[in-house]
């Protein structure tokens, strides 16, 4: 199968663009800044659900659904929320269409306007607290550990696939506590969870810090991240943990009895990733040949393709397979045969290379006498003949290999591309190549601020235990203690 599209050289962005559609992940839908996720790439995002849930159930949270519209007036209640968010929200403000007059058009119904408009939710903070509020009497009714899995609305202007969409998929996480203690260990706890997945199943290292006050969540007391950087040199939020303190529960008046027999404020926190982890997962490992995926969250795993001339062979080489796949799927690996005679085996090798299937078997009329098969493995090319007998054994280290091996490769990317600067000219230059950048900074907003706009360049975190060390501020030339992490970004 041929697959003519840019390299990653040539532009990196269309290069992007390109596999995401032509690896059959998702396209543009004919509603403008929104998206289709097409099957091979939910099934990615299943894969990612899979593992998530299992991880916050494993910790003590548990699932629930909550209302895509949010009555306008919430979003009164929490003045920094709504300035966070207010250029970006859709709002209903009809319940109803009509035949216009000519009898030809659709047209709003004026007369079915809403009494008070709807916001579609960009996030659920506001309608999970007016909920909270009727849960919540005593300290007996804490913690509360919620999660949603749902779709949300953030009318992006510029958008692009995975990455930046008007509509997409995540889950939502909305915590309530006794202690401004508990809200903060849930939020380091969260964090952990993310980071722990980015590196262990998306094969990504991240970054595990805080952002600065101008970058947290809109509402949020302290907002933490992970963050990643992309082949091309660019950083990626990949998911954030809010400590949210007391801010929801007063603008929402949700208070508890508390053990000394005192009306108290709950403590909250909210959390979330979104469908933009499989721009990241695309931009971290595949490459000009198409994707290449992590084994954990491949939807297949392994593929096995015939290779023959007649239907006897055919036949002989099904039924080799047919065990050769039990045996695989019993070990508990996903597995495809495709015996197609519809299309020709190298076609079927470039169509599943380009698709990032992680390891690739071929066997033919030869093997079969020699009792041995053909395996390729994605992420380096490389091939080899071995033995049928064992061959599960061999598979599931093969996957391991592949899996440390591509997370290996990525944090080698990672530190060959993360510099320290000490000077303004130093960093604007730096900037301009890309990568992590670690500077001085004078912890001011008016000198973040200068610098973005300046550079374009942003402070994607301030690093969990940061060491410290007195320095000058690279732009304003102020005392600084500590460096952080800046970098041009998704």
């Amino acid at each position: 199968m041929a697959k003519n599209f840019s390299t990653r050289e040539e532009n990196y962005s269309q290069w992007y663009n390109e596999l995401v559609v032509k690896a059959d992940l998702a396209e543009n839908s004919a509603v403008r800044g929104c998206m289709v996720i097409k099957p091979y790439g939910y099934a990615i995002w299943e894969k990612m659900q899979a593992a998530l849930d299992k991880m916050f159930k494993d910790t003590g949270h548990e699932n629930a659904y909550f209302p895509l519209f949010i009555p306008k007036s919430f979003f009164n209640k929490e003045a920094s929320h709504v300035e966070g968010f207010a250029k970006e929200c859709a709002v209903v403000t009809h319940y109803r269409l009509k035949i216009s007059e000519n009898g030809k058009d659709i047209v709003v119904d004026e007369d079915a306007k809403l009494e008070e408009e709807l916001i579609i939710r960009p996030t659920s903070e506001t309608i999970i607290w007016d909920t909270y509020r009727k849960w919540i009497q005593s300290y007996r009714d804490l913690p509360i550990l919620i999660n949603q899995w749902a779709n949300v609305v953030r009318w992006e202007m510029r958008t692009r696939l995975f990455l930046r969409t008007a509509e997409f998929l995540w889950q939502e996480g909305h915590t309530a506590h006794e202690t401004s203690q508990e809200a903060k260990e849930e939020t380091l706890k969260i964090l952990d969870i993310y980071a722990n997945f980015a590196e262990n199943w998306m094969a990504v290292p991240v970054l595990k810090g805080m952002k600065s006050q101008t970058e947290k969540f809109a509402g949020a007391i302290d907002t933490y991240c992970i963050e990643a950087l992309m082949q091309d040199g660019k950083a990626l939020q990949a998911g954030t943990s809010h400590f949210l303190g007391q801010n929801f529960a007063k603008a929402f008046d949700v208070k508890f009895l508390s053990k000394e027999n005192k009306l108290e404020y709950v403590w909250a926190t909210s959390w979330g990733v979104s469908t933009r982890l499989i721009g990241a997962l695309i931009m971290s490992h595949s490459d000009d040949k198409g994707l290449v995926l992590p084994p954990k969250l491949a939807p297949i795993q392994v593929v096995i393709i015939p290779i023959y001339k007649t239907d006897e062979q055919l036949e002989q080489l099904n039924e080799k397979v047919r065990s050769i796949k039990q045996l695989l799927e019993s070990r508990g690996i996903s597995v495809k045969y495709d015996n197609r005679d519809t299309y020709k085996p190298g076609w079927k090798f470039s169509e599943y290379e380009f698709k990032g299937v992680p390891v690739r078997l071929a066997i033919g009329p030869r093997d079969l006498e020699n009792n041995s098969i053909e395996i390729a493995r994605r992420d380096t090319l490389h091939k080899e003949i071995v033995p049928i007998e064992g061959i599960d054994n061999v598979i599931l280290k093969l996957l391991d290999d592949i899996q440390g091996n591509l997370y290996h490769r990525a944090l080698n990317l990672r530190e060959n591309n993360t510099f320290s600067v000490d000077t303004w000219d130093e960093f604007k230059e730096q900037i301009e190549k890309g990568g992590f950048v670690m500077a001085h900074w004078d912890g001011t907003p008016e000198t973040e601020l200068k610098i973005k706009e300046e550079t374009k360049a942003t402070i994607r975190t301030i690093l969990m235990n940061n060491p410290q060390e007195e320095g000058k501020c690279i732009f304003s030339g102020n005392p600084s203690k500590e460096r952080v992490v800046f970098a041009k970004a998704y």
